[in-house]
């Protein structure tokens, strides 16, 4: 995101309220069954019935009993627990540290894997006794590059065994005292071949996570000269009483996708980063709602899975624009994540030969991310309608939709388009041709889709509020997610089902080929 915005008007763009993330549930979206085949004039032998398929890991999983007491209810003050985990991600089996402060003489930790589970979101997979607490040292921040870390003992260490693959949150409880936080966990695939591969936008979160006063856009007197030039995993996250940016930009997508019960794998983004051939087999690559920073070693993986034929779905805007890079943390490797922006050349990374930690659209090395995607961010902020431009493609499939019809507040708080001034791959359809303004500039939001020779299929709904959306039920409420719809969200869900089925199949291009209709849209 370009620009920068005090901490009230940071939360207004990320959205963040716990009651309107967690609140929702997805309204299943029939799928109609192919037309029959029989002839009129013969009768059918009789056949018997026919078996019931086995379930899929993930209907076998969605199917056990949920927990809706995941949510907190009794934050208490930001000191009187959290807590952070030393790793981003770990396999199942593996042991991971917490490290923990609290002003309670002791705290809890429960384990929920996030899903859909019947609409409660979540299962209790474990529950510690309770642990002994302590207060730990502030933060410390590095004066060169604002970097806040934390030198805090290790508080506990949990044994994932039997713990299957998904996104985590650890809810930390004070005991004797109020006081709740989450830490964000991802219990990675060992593998993804044949499934749909949830990738956890960690180094976004990372990005806006103002925990101890500085982030990648601000200090505490605002603005460039005091914001942070490397951000630290080594801290516990500041925004949804320590999710992130979890609640409300992946975890709406993942409860549908598991209730659709499609084949899922889920790792983060620095482990596509660190582990390149994490992605072999995939069938497709989810991008979710804000996923904004990349290092150039997770682009290539991701772009050499689509040259592979893996399909992408990127279910957000702003993805892939910042370039970074990862360094190691006195916990480990790839613990700080390191984005100088316009301060690039002064990057000791940068001097020592590494890439420019810039957008991917700048010099030196620029690499624009439509090159990729097909479309690229183009401003913000926005709150616009969504227009259908092109309601005969397969994406809209039981939607009912017709051109011209809109959807209220759907495209914000930031947009992607198609610059034709710029490369991006052929053909390319776009879908949705949105009117917006943005800061007094006349622009449109696009949602396109674009097929490669390898097969493969990409789609990019081309706005930051897609994943919002799919928890939209009922009538608007003014203020709470900036105004959608239940009829909005009938629209988003409907498509991303479609999409996430589609791409569950394989290389989608063969079957559902992009009409190119770029000059048509854009003539110029």
């Amino acid at each position: 995101m370009d620009g920068q915005r005090g901490m009230a008007g940071r939360r207004r763009f990320l959205g963040l309220t716990l009651a309107a993330a967690a609140a929702g549930a997805c309204s299943r979206s029939p799928t109609p069954a192919p037309p029959g085949t029989r002839s009129s004039a013969t009768p059918p032998a009789a056949t018997a019935a026919p078996a019931e398929a086995a379930p899929t890991p993930t209907e076998a999983e969605n199917a056990l009993p949920g927990d809706a007491g995941w949510r907190i209810t009794a934050a208490g003050p930001p000191e009187a627990v959290e807590g952070y985990a030393a790793q981003v991600s770990a396999l199942p089996g593996e042991r991971v540290r917490l490290h923990v402060s609290t002003t309670a003489p002791a705290f809890r930790v429960s384990a929920y894997r996030m899903g859909w589970y019947g609409g409660a979101r979540a299962r209790l997979l474990w529950r510690s006794p309770p642990l002994p607490g302590g207060r730990r040292p502030p933060a410390v921040v590095d004066p060169r590059t604002r970097t806040v870390t934390t030198a805090w003992e290790p508080s506990a260490e949990l044994d994932t065994t039997g713990w299957p693959p998904g996104s985590y949150l650890l809810r930390l409880d004070a005991v004797d005292g109020e006081g709740q936080r989450y830490v964000p966990l991802t219990i990675r695939s060992a593998a993804t071949a044949g499934t749909l591969v949830v990738v956890n936008a960690v180094g976004t979160w990372q990005a806006y996570n103002q925990w101890g006063g500085h982030d990648l856009y601000d200090g505490p007197s605002g603005g460039l000269a005091t914001r942070s030039l490397e951000v630290s995993f080594d801290r516990p996250y500041l925004y949804d009483d320590g999710a992130g940016l979890f609640l409300v930009y992946e975890a709406p997508l993942i409860a549908l996708a598991e209730r659709l019960g499609l084949p899922l794998s889920y790792v983060t983004g620095v482990d596509v980063h660190r582990r390149p051939g994490i992605l072999d087999g995939a069938h497709a690559v989810l991008s979710p709602g804000h996923d904004e920073y990349w290092s150039p070693e997770q682009r290539a993986a991701v772009s050499a899975a689509r040259d592979a034929g893996t399909n992408l779905a990127v279910l957000g805007a702003n993805c892939c624009f910042r370039r970074v890079r990862y360094q190691p943390s006195p916990l480990g490797e790839d613990r700080i994540m390191a984005c100088w922006k316009g301060d690039w050349a002064r990057d000791p990374g940068y001097l020592d030969g590494g890439p420019a930690t810039t957008d991917f659209r700048l010099g030196p090395g620029a690499d624009p991310e439509s090159s990729l995607l097909g479309v690229l961010y183009d401003g913000y902020p926005v709150d616009a309608p969504y227009v259908v431009t092109a309601p005969g493609h397969w994406i809209f499939d039981g939607t009912g939709v017709a051109a011209g019809d809109s959807f209220e507040h759907l495209v914000g708080v930031e947009y992607d388009t198609v610059d034709a001034a710029r490369s991006f791959p052929r053909p390319l359809e776009i879908v949705s041709h949105s009117p917006v303004v943005c800061d007094g500039r006349r622009a449109r939001a696009d949602t396109a889709y674009y097929t490669h020779p390898s097969g493969a299929a990409v789609f990019a709904c081309g706005t930051m509020r897609w994943v919002e959306s799919l928890d939209a039920e009922g009538p608007a409420a003014p203020g709470v997610n900036h105004g959608l719809d239940g009829r909005t969200g009938a629209l988003t869900r409907r498509v991303t089902e479609n999409v996430l089925r589609a791409f569950a199949a394989g290389p989608a291009a063969a079957a559902r080929p992009a009409q190119d209709n770029v000059r048509g849209v854009y003539p110029a």
